[in-house]
């Protein structure tokens, strides 16, 4: 078995594509605004903050945008819990990226045809033919934006995927067929592969709980979980804030040793 993340472009239109695929595969089913909905009954949100932090990066009057880092940071926990017990189909504009380094996570970009985008924003907003491609050129540039502000790198990149479908040649049956075949072929949920997600679910937590309390520079602050045993890293100028993330990562459910390490450099 395997997780599939298949990231596409706003009203490209893939929902067809991606439920036929989760029935063909026997894979559940998630999509963005599900994975928002969850998140927000999780931590509390609003889903508007969310979809805000999943799109925009900050403005430069916002300062270093960790109240947007730490929304996704709270996104990024859900959607490890949800790949934790597998067999998942995720579709959502730069899903593959926000988590990164599982071996059985078949990431997958599907590229619509512009008119095809155009012409569902002028049906579903009520729009002019200009509008809708202006409006699907700044969602586009806004995106670029946001997955260079948190992952660092170009969104376009075709080294950010593993496979890349154009749906203007490649009909639905035909994408869904390949991306089966290379699901099964080559992305199979190994021991060490499942232990990764393990290990991502309670870091992940932990760094979203982190992002919540005030009271911790949880940028100043690293974690590292291993098979359960979970690393807290910390500057010696931020011990009572590593103990405070102590008593966090013991909530944390999987969690079996807390260790520290404190270090007296700059």
């Amino acid at each position: 078995m395997a997780i599939v993340s298949i990231t596409r472009g706003s009203y490209s239109g893939i929902e067809v594509l991606a439920e036929r695929l989760s029935e063909d595969l026997g894979y559940r089913l998630l999509s963005r605004e599900e994975l928002l909905a969850h998140t927000a009954e999780q931590f509390g949100a609003l889903e508007s903050q969310l979809e805000s932090a999943l799109k925009h990066a900050p403005k430069f009057l916002e300062g270093r945008g960790l109240g947007r880092r730490h929304f996704v940071s709270c996104v990024r926990a859900t959607l490890a819990k949800a790949f934790q017990s597998d067999n998942v189909v995720y579709h959502g504009e730069s899903g593959h990226l926000l988590l990164k380094g599982i071996p059985h996570q078949l990431r997958v970009r599907l590229v619509a045809r512009m008119e095809d985008r155009v012409a569902a924003v002028m049906d579903r907003c009520n729009m002019t033919r200009e509008k809708a491609v202006q409006y699907i050129t700044q969602s586009d540039q806004a995106l670029e934006r946001w997955v260079k502000w948190v992952h660092g790198v170009d969104i376009n990149d075709p080294a950010t995927v593993d496979l890349a479908i154009n749906l203007e040649h490649i009909p639905i049956h035909g994408a869904c067929a390949i991306i089966a075949e290379a699901a099964d072929r080559d992305f199979r949920t190994t021991p060490q592969s499942q232990k990764i997600v393990d290990d991502l679910v309670i870091a992940s937590q932990i760094r979203a709980k982190m992002g919540l309390d005030r009271g911790i520079s949880d940028e100043r602050i690293g974690i590292e979980a291993d098979d359960g045993v979970v690393t807290i890293t910390a500057n010696v100028r931020f011990v009572a804030e590593a103990q405070r993330v102590s008593e966090l990562v013991s909530q944390i459910p999987g969690v079996k040793a807390i260790e520290s390490k404190i270090e007296t450099g700059q």
